[in-house]
């Protein structure tokens, strides 16, 4: 129970919730047949409208309950944990729609935690966050609402403005509309996760679509570069296979492989990470090493391992089509630290082609590489180009890096 309700007298508690009053209550007669066909209704718009469903759920439960407000209170998917939101509310409180409430710490907690249907009268009186609102209410009628029976969803509810208003078969018409309301938000959410599957599966084909350029480029320019620095075809033959070997290894990350050449097996090290990533681009070592690279020992997940994989090929992959890595002369410092709650990263290039002005348009290749770094791991990149090269300084949240 939430540290606030035990300081609740028992005797409050037991005068907010009169669920058993409720039960106590007469019943006016029903309307069958109207009840049936709004189902009916309900089930149609379930196949050909589903958008329109769980809006219509939601009026209909305060229509035919005679309420003055409704909504319902989803438990939340994303952190934080534990957290009710409302969805779809309409009537008196509509201007509340997407307020976030404290599961532990509300009605609405109280009846998942009942599974059954709970009706409150002026529950303003020990949460202090409906009083907060200016928010009276003499009485809510709220119904638990589950997926396959079991998985709690979070409730539906209804608000009247009169004392003694709910009685038993409104709890029975409301808990038969939140089954269809719980039916209806597992159809959303299978739709909702085939449409995400879908959209990762076009992000996939169109990734792997620019690799595959990109590994055409790279091989040429390895080619090249090893032509320039071999003193016969033996030399060049065996710095070619290596780096072809390395880039094998990259692009294993990237992708996740989970077959016998995988990389990944867990947790690494960003530095042991960007050192394989960067292994095909690299044409001498010591003092005419083209990458140097420092920072604290940072471990990464699995998850992590991947997109920094690919952000890091992605940047050494233009670095050698349009900046520093040109050249023979070019160079790139890879630094980190931790800044906070943050790891910062800064790719720095030197010593390339002047940069007389960035470049004019945004490829897929930068789209990808800041889909990455903003949407999947909640951080920031930002792009300034100098004379010299780019540099790109990227912020990760430590915890997106190193938890499970």
């Amino acid at each position: 129970m939430c540290p606030a309700l035990s300081k609740v007298p028992a005797s409050l508690f037991d005068d907010v919730f009169i669920t058993d009053e409720m039960m106590q209550r007469p019943s006016e007669p029903v309307d069958h047949l109207e009840e049936k066909r709004a189902l009916q209704a309900l089930a149609a718009n379930m196949v050909d409208h589903p958008e329109r469903v769980l809006p219509h759920f939601v009026e209909l439960a305060m229509k035919m309950a005679g309420g003055v407000a409704a909504g319902l209170s989803l438990l939340e998917d994303e952190p934080p944990a534990g957290m009710f939101r409302w969805h779809h509310v309409c009537g008196s409180l509509s201007r509340f729609a997407g307020a976030t409430i404290e599961r532990n710490y509300s009605p609405c907690g109280v009846t998942l935690d009942r599974g059954a249907p709970v009706l409150t009268r002026h529950s303003e009186r020990i949460y202090d966050w409906i009083a907060d609102a200016g928010i009276v209410v003499p009485e809510v009628l709220l119904v638990p609402l589950f997926i396959n029976g079991t998985a709690p969803l979070g409730t539906l509810w209804i608000v009247s403005d009169e004392l003694g208003h709910f009685n038993p078969e409104h709890a029975r018409t409301a808990t038969e509309l939140a089954t269809f309301v719980g039916i209806a938000l597992r159809m959303q959410r299978t739709e909702e996760r085939l449409r995400k599957a879908l959209e990762e599966q076009e992000i996939l084909t169109r990734e792997m679509n620019h690799r595959v350029k990109n590994l055409f480029a790279l091989t040429d320019s390895m080619i090249w570069l090893g032509a320039r620095g071999a003193e016969n075809k033996e030399d060049m033959a065996r710095a070619l296979s290596g780096r072809l070997h390395a880039l094998a290894k990259a692009h294993d990350l990237v992708l996740g492989s989970t077959g016998d050449n995988a990389q990944t097996g867990g947790n690494s090290r960003l530095g042991t990470l960007i050192d394989l990533i960067i292994a095909p681009y690299e044409i001498g070592s010591g003092a005419s090493a083209r990458f140097t690279q420092s920072g604290p020992p940072v471990l990464c997940n699995e998850r992590a391992v991947n997109g920094i994989a690919l952000v890091m090929n992605e940047l050494a992959t233009n670095a050698v089509k349009y900046g520093a890595l040109r050249t023979n002369a070019g160079h790139v410092a890879i630094d980190w630290r931790e800044d906070g709650e943050d790891i910062v990263l800064v790719w720095e290039e030197r010593g390339g082609l002047p940069v007389e002005v960035p470049p004019p348009h945004k490829g897929f290749g930068t789209k990808l590489v800041e889909s990455t770094i903003v949407t999947r791991f909640g951080g920031s990149i930002d792009y300034r180009w100098e004379r010299d090269g780019l540099v790109a300084r990227i912020a990760i949240p430590r915890e997106v890096l190193s938890q499970d």
